[in-house]
């Protein structure tokens, strides 16, 4: 069992406290045994690499989902995420340690739930809490004494105290602190990295008690490199909004100054290289079509609508998500340009799009900025077409269900050729730049993609 000496400092006190007798000393025995049942509700890019996490760390594990096809993927051993790949899932459908259901009854069988659902905008860019409340709605009633919740969705400082530990309440009949532990451990998941899986990101985690804190801490010991508590939940959940809230509005930073610098006739991407080479006082952080991914675009409204709530401002933050959701508006400006240069115009013109998840070398195409211009370029009447070899069919989605089903062209001469333009919206390593120079006629790059890659005179047009 992994063990920290940042974990077990912060709660020296609170451990000596307990030497004597406590409610979670057959708890923690059932942990340091791997008895530990841990139930993981919501079995999606955070659910599930978490659920291979800790079954990879000796722990019995039962996922809980309603969509029954990502049931029956896990107890067939089917991957629906490409960084977990065929082998892991395997290993999780012959496990006698694994399982997962559609069944919340089943809760009460766990001695832990982490709760990973997802926390999204609604229309008014406010947060839409229906996911997390619906799910602990279902939860409460097969709540049992002794059972720990933890939320690990993103969301608002209080959100833990103020709405979850209510209605389990409500639900349950039973007591927090008293009857069953509460928790909040926001998710740092970062899909297709490979320096850091979740088992490589220390774990930030509040507690609603200093009982909950430590049992909380040590199941996350059991399985995560580090663990680092913190005074409370709502300490822990305005952890992860900074987190975001930084990469926000250093992004916006740089999408700022990459239409500034364009305009002087500057290559923001050698200035950014060059900037880069400064051992300190320097972070870089590089331009692109627009914000992705359920975290960037969405996490920085949770914290400007519960600052209004103290009435607090948060120009800083609103100024930045501006910025960042005018990025695909812009690219689009930069497409008729270029069409412009070849005497095409955007209506009745055909675009091919290279890039359909919102980050490189994944599948994860939630938030992606490719859906807003696949969007405005068919407002404007042209023609749209996609190229992703993660994503070769779009799934039905809340935001983009217009485009369910459309499918991913061919990668061949013919196909490519076809095209009046090409827009690099998202730089896949696997793709063959240099046999898209060779192909397309006009390629319109977001990404910096095409800057090594020998082109025609005329055929890029940065944007």
């Amino acid at each position: 069992m992994v063990h920290t000496a940042k974990c077990d400092f912060s709660l020296r006190t609170a451990t000596n406290r307990y030497e004597k007798m406590s409610s979670i000393d057959p708890l923690l025995k059932k942990i340091e045994d791997k008895t530990y049942q841990i139930g993981i509700v919501g079995l999606g890019y955070v659910g599930l690499p978490l659920m291979w996490t800790f079954h990879r760390a000796g722990m019995p594990v039962l996922g809980f989902d309603i969509d029954n096809e990502k049931i029956r993927c896990i107890r067939e051993g089917t991957p629906y995420i490409k960084h977990l790949g065929k082998e892991k899932m395997k290993t999780l459908a012959d496990s006698e340690r694994a399982d997962a259901t559609t069944d919340f009854s089943r809760s009460s069988e766990v001695d832990a739930l982490l709760l990973c659902v997802p926390t999204p905008l609604d229309h008014h860019r406010e947060p839409d809490m229906k996911f997390v409340e619906q799910t602990t709605r279902s939860l409460a009633p097969y709540l049992r004494k002794g059972q720990m919740v933890i939320l690990e969705s993103t969301t608002w400082p209080g959100t833990t105290n103020e709405l979850i530990i209510p209605l389990l309440e409500k639900g349950s009949g039973l007591k927090a602190g008293k009857d069953f532990y509460v928790a909040y451990s926001p998710e740092r998941e970062d899909p297709g990295n490979r320096d850091f899986n979740t088992a490589k990101i220390p774990k930030v985690v509040g507690g609603y008690g200093e009982e909950a804190l430590r049992l909380a801490c040590a199941m996350y010991d059991t399985a995560i490199v580090e663990t680092v508590p913190v005074s409370d939940t709502q300490t822990a959940e305005a952890v992860k909004l900074t987190e975001n809230i930084f990469r926000s509005v250093n992004i916006a930073l740089v999408n700022e100054l990459k239409v500034v610098y364009g305009e002087m006739g500057i290559d923001v991407h050698e200035v950014l290289d060059a900037a880069g080479t400064k051992p300190f006082g320097f972070m870089k952080f590089t331009p692109g079509p627009g914000l992705g991914g359920h975290c960037i675009p969405i996490d920085p409204f949770y914290l400007t609508w519960k600052a209004r709530e103290v009435e607090q401002s948060t120009r800083f933050i609103e100024l930045a998500g501006e910025i960042n959701t005018s990025m695909p508006r812009y690219v689009v400006q930069r497409t008729l340009e270029a069409l412009n240069q070849k005497k095409k115009s955007l209506n009745g013109s055909k675009l091919l799009l290279i890039g359909l998840a919102y980050k490189p070398d994944v599948d994860d195409d939630r938030e992606s900025p490719t859906y807003k211009l696949m969007d405005y370029y068919k407002s404007m009447g042209a023609e749209v077409a996609y190229y992703d070899p993660n994503v070769p069919v779009i799934k039905p989605s809340r935001e983009y269900p217009h485009w369910a089903g459309t499918k991913s062209v061919d990668w061949d001469e013919e196909t490519v050729s076809g095209f009046d333009a090409v827009v690099i919206s998202t730089a896949h390593t696997d793709i063959n730049y240099r046999q898209l120079a060779d192909w397309a006629d006009l390629i319109v790059d977001t990404r910096n993609a095409m800057r090594d890659i020998p082109t025609r005179n005329g055929q890029i047009y940065k944007a």
